[in-house]
């Protein structure tokens, strides 16, 4: 499998996007304008949106591809659905629900093995999950110091609206699907549509 080892605080800064997205605390005092002193084309726009959806969720280009492909065949707004199945793999979930530090951590974690869905383990980080799933930490891994550190690390992080977390069980419910308004970060999504779209 193909592994992205570019720095995160490096790709963060030449996407324009705050570190905070990705989980790290380190806000960079980067030049605002640095990416915005030559014209960019309607392609480097379009192109510079897909690069950061699929930096964010750690998605390579085949996988992000499917997602788009079954995005437009959904009823709705492709972009928007887009975002939907995005948010709604397992290892995202499990960093919305601060059981991780960063989303790259949640794909470990989830691919060791120590997550459950709905009582049984799942080991996929791509795992797609539904309205009234419960993703809950395996008892075995309730043993573990590593999610003591995590759960300290991670208790000012906003829970989205859309889970229910009960950090002493290590468990949350996912009581609805994600909607686009309620993304912590800025994305042109329309653009990421048309520029495969073309």
């Amino acid at each position: 499998m193909a592994v992205d080892r570019t720095p995160v605080l490096k790709r963060c800064k030449a996407l324009g996007i705050s570190p905070m997205v990705m989980g790290y605390g380190k806000e960079t005092n980067r030049n605002k304008n640095a990416n915005t002193r030559k014209k960019v084309s309607e392609y480097g726009l379009q192109l510079k949106e897909k690069q950061k959806l699929k930096f964010i969720y750690g998605v390579l280009e085949k996988q992000f591809y499917h997602y788009y492909e079954m995005a437009v065949k959904e009823e709705g707004i492709a972009g928007h659905n887009l975002l939907r199945l995005l948010e709604s793999r397992l290892d995202n979930v499990v960093f919305r629900a601060g059981f991780a530090i960063t989303r790259r951590e949640a794909r470990q974690l989830v691919g060791h093995g120590h997550f459950t869905v709905n009582g049984k383990k799942v080991d996929i980080p791509s795992y797609r999950i539904k309205e009234g799933d419960v993703i809950a930490l395996s008892e075995r891994s309730k043993k573990s110091a590593k999610f003591a550190q995590v759960t300290e690390a991670t208790g000012g992080r906003l829970i989205p609206v859309w889970l229910e977390v009960n950090k002493e069980a290590m468990s949350a419910k996912v009581t609805r699907m994600p909607q686009r308004d309620e993304l912590d970060y800025e994305i042109e999504e329309q653009l990421v549509i048309e520029l495969y779209s073309k």
